[in-house]
């Protein structure tokens, strides 16, 4: 997806599957902690439905609507981790397995990161 795209503009557009049926209409956008980039849309599913995560990287902003590369029962079927709340690093790693998108994890922490520093001191 085009990451020049302010994620507040994504809000309120409409999303549809790969074979063009709507979905429903993005609700909440998620940055990526490390980049600030756009990563996931909540999208809402129906008046009273929940919310689906979707990610943002394989789908593209098509005249005015979000196009998305899966099916609409693949994300009907994505885990429900509830909006408002901020997607943890396994969570995160649930929706990439759900949607095929098999990610490699990121780097350890350099825990030794404090030593160095008092390495430094005199």
């Amino acid at each position: 997806m085009q990451t020049d795209i302010d994620p507040r503009n994504l809000i309120g557009r409409k999303a549809f599957d790969r074979k063009g049926t709507k979905i429903g209409t993005v609700d909440e956008v998620y940055l990526d902690d490390a980049t600030g980039v756009p990563e996931w849309a909540a999208i809402r599913m129906g008046l009273f439905g929940r919310d689906a995560f979707i990610p943002l990287e394989p789908s593209e902003l098509v005249e005015g609507s979000l196009r998305v590369p899966f099916d609409r029962a693949l994300i009907k079927d994505a885990p429900d981790f509830g909006v408002g709340r901020h997607l943890s690093p396994e969570q995160e790693l649930q929706l990439y397995h759900h949607y095929g998108l098999d990610i490699a994890p990121p780097p350890p922490l350099d825990h030794d990161f404090g030593n160095v520093a008092s390495q430094e001191d005199p």
